[in-house]
Parts: C-alpha cells; sequence; structure tokens
C-alpha cells in the first residue's frame, strides 16, 4: 500500500487567501505561523511517579494531569494532546459502541486464540493487553466474555472508573517508552485508534510482536486522518486556505497539528506492511471498515444509523481536539471558524463523506524464539 499524500501545512510560508466573498463559504488567513509544540504550552511537566498493581511491574507510570484550554490533558506524553477527561472518556464509551457495531467486536481468530490451550504452557492462564485503552471499554468486554482471562488496559491515564470486572486491571503507562517488562507476556494484544499519541509505530508493532505469546493474537486499527468522498476516494485539500470542504479541512489542520507534536499521520496507511516486516506473523490479514461521517446515505437504515451516531462523535472529537489545534498555536478564530463549519456542513449533510478504520491481525509463528522480558 502506498503512502497517502500528506496534508501538511509549512509554517515558513506566507499563506495568502481567497477573499470573503468566495462562491463555497467565507474563507479566512491562518494568521501567524503556528508555534512549535515545545513552546505553546508553557507548563512545567512535574510528573508523579507510581508503580501499577499488575503481575509485572511498569517501567514509568503517571497519575497525575494538567489542564490546558480548559481541558484536562495527561501530563506525561508531550506527543498524545487529545484530553484525558470524563467527557473524553464518554465520548470514547460511545465510539465503542459504534465501532463494534460496524467492524465486529472481535477479531475473527478471537475465540479461537482464547479456547486454545496456551501453545508454550497448555495449562496457563489466558492473557490479554490492550494498548492505549482509552475508557477500557473493549478490555471490559473481553474480560466479561472470557471471564477466566486476565486483562490489561493500558493508558496515560488512570481508568476513570467506580468498578470493573475483577479480572481486568488498569494500568498507566507511556506506550512510547517500551514496552519491553510485558515480552512473551500476553496471548493477545490489541491497540485501535492510538497513532496520534505514537512516536514511532513500527516500533510499537515490533514491541507487540514480542509481547504476544507463540500461536497468539496480534489485532491493530487505525484511522488515516482523512475525508473520503462517496465514492471512497480521499479528499485533498490545500491546508493553506481555510474554507469549504470544511470537515476534510478540520482533519487536515488536526492532521498537521499531531504530525507536529510528534504523532505518526501513517500509521494506518503502512499498517499491513509493518506488521508483515516483524515475519513474526502468520494469516495476517487486512481489512477495510467504513463509517458514514453523518447520515447523508439514505435508504440505508444501518448506515444511517452508524452515520446519526458519528455525526455525534465528531462534534465531541472536535472539542477533544481544540486543545491540539490551540496547542499547535492557531488562534481561536481559525479553530472556531473550522469548528462550526464543519458541524454545520455535516449537519446539513453537504459533507458526504466516509471515514476508513484499517485493520491488521495476525498469529504470531510458534516457531518464533521467546523474546527475553525485562522486568
Amino acid at each position: 500500500m502506498s503512502a497517502p499524500l500528506s496534508l501538511i501545512l509549512n509554517p515558513d510560508v506566507e499563506h495568502t487567501f481567497p477573499p470573503a466573498d468566495d462562491a463555497d463559504e467565507d474563507c479566512m488567513s491562518v494568521g501567524s505561523e503556528p508555534m512549535s509544540p515545545s513552546s505553546s504550552n508553557g507548563h512545567d511537566m512535574d510528573t508523579d511517579s507510581v508503580r501499577a498493581q499488575s503481575p509485572c511491574l511498569s517501567l514509568y507510570s503517571v497519575t497525575s494531569s494538567m489542564q490546558e484550554f480548559g481541558r484536562a490533558l495527561n501530563n506525561h506524553s508531550e506527543v498524545y494532546r487529545l484530553p484525558a477527561d470524563e467527557p473524553e472518556l464518554n465520548r470514547l464509551r460511545k465510539q465503542h459502541t459504534i465501532l463494534t457495531k460496524v467492524t465486529g467486536k472481535y477479531s475473527s481468530l478471537m475465540a479461537e486464540v482464547m479456547l486454545e490451550p496456551d501453545f508454550e504452557e497448555p495449562g496457563r492462564q489466558k492473557k490479554v493487553v490492550d494498548l492505549g485503552c482509552g475508557s477500557g471499554s473493549w478490555s471490559f468486554d473481553v474480560a466479561r466474555d472470557f471471564p477466566d482471562s486476565e486483562n490489561i488496559a493500558i493508558d496515560l491515564v488512570p481508568m476513570q472508573i467506580g468498578t470493573m470486572p475483577p479480572n481486568c486491571t488498569s494500568e498507566v503507562d507511556d506506550i512510547n517508552l517500551g514496552m519491553e517488562h510485558y515480552y512473551n507476556h500476553f496471548n493477545v494484544a490489541h491497540t485501535r485508534l492510538v497513532a496520534s499519541g505514537v512516536a514511532d509505530y513500527r516500533k510499537l508493532i515490533k514491541q507487540m510482536s514480542r509481547m504476544v505469546r507463540a500461536g497468539g493474537l496480534i489485532d491493530v486499527t487505525e484511522w488515516d486522518f482523512n475525508a473520503y468522498d462517496e465514492w471512497f476516494q480521499r479528499i485533498e485539500v490545500d491546508t493553506k486556505v481555510v474554507c469549504a470542504p470544511w470537515w476534510p479541512k478540520w482533519l487536515a489542520f488536526a492532521k498537521e497539528s499531531i504530525n507536529a507534536f510528534g504523532g505518526d499521520i501513517n500509521a494506518a496507511t503502512d499498517l499491513y506492511d509493518t506488521v508483515v516486516e516483524t515475519r513474526n506473523f502468520e494469516q495476517v490479514s487486512y481489512r477495510d471498515s467504513w463509517l458514514p461521517s453523518s447520515p447523508w446515505k439514505e435508504g440505508d437504515a444501518f448506515n444511517i444509523g452508524i452515520g446519526q451516531g458519528m455525526l455525534e462523535d465528531i462534534s465531541d472529537f472536535m472539542d477533544s481536539g481544540r486543545p491540539l489545534l490551540l496547542g499547535r498555536g492557531y488562534s481561536e478564530e481559525v479553530v472556531d471558524t473550522l469548528q462550526v463549519n464543519a458541524l454545520e456542513e455535516l449537519k446539513a449533510n453537504r459533507s458526504r463523506t466516509w471515514i476508513r478504520l484499517q485493520s491488521v491481525d495476525g498469529i504470531k509463528r510458534k516457531d518464533i524464539p521467546p523474546a527475553r522480558t525485562f522486568k
């Protein structure tokens, strides 16, 4: 699969813009160039180290958060710039429900891996990890559906929930710092939509391949931060101009900001090749899933329902994305213009667009020697 054409704003270029009476929608200047990520916050990163109460203790863990642009962000990773507060976790819970309707709850290989005895130790309890677990919804599903399993949900902040299944543990960790302490530990390693907070996605997949035991499962899903038209063609937009189409435009500015903070914006496009290149997996499969950005698909009850859910998710996502864009240095005027017009465009079904999810799964080869665990 070839890499997508980058939608990157060059902050060194003086931008020029169409006049305000442009035929599509009002356009405006970005104004001054975005600040570098290191200069946008002005916060002292005072972290609190803790040890997670899990079978293999985390090497690096934090629990505190900081307020930025009206939202609570983790205070450990400078790459991941979306909030870590209750409104964001509520969005992720609802998003999980939508995604499972479209993609299914699990990989088609999941049940077989979970029900067969462990290849190396037949009596060993099955262990599952979700990296960048967000609300923890996927881990909770696994814990309930496979009650004999042990589940570890890892994210940058602790799970903010009163109760969770007894066979599920919340662990605080920055996956960018390495997972060597969990090599050869899990029968299933899962991650979904974490690329915006991952500096080196190839390194992450390589480490996941070592975390999975022989005969175990890797299951990964990402998206490419692009909008696609109703014929499934990617919408290319000029990020030098702030005007319609507004939803693809908002995504372009978000993508540029993620890239500036160090997130891996090409993770989805390279996903299949990245997994195959580890040479640790067989039965590797790739699948696309398409979600309408709004309920525009007339006569299709399923996609109308998914589109309504996605419209609500995108509305909340643009709220959550404000610290990302403002932290990059874009003015409130630019961010407000993008957000207000994108939401209006989606609600009016003028943006007949799809979001593309790309998923890869595979089984760890049984002839691969176990990776050494570092504790």
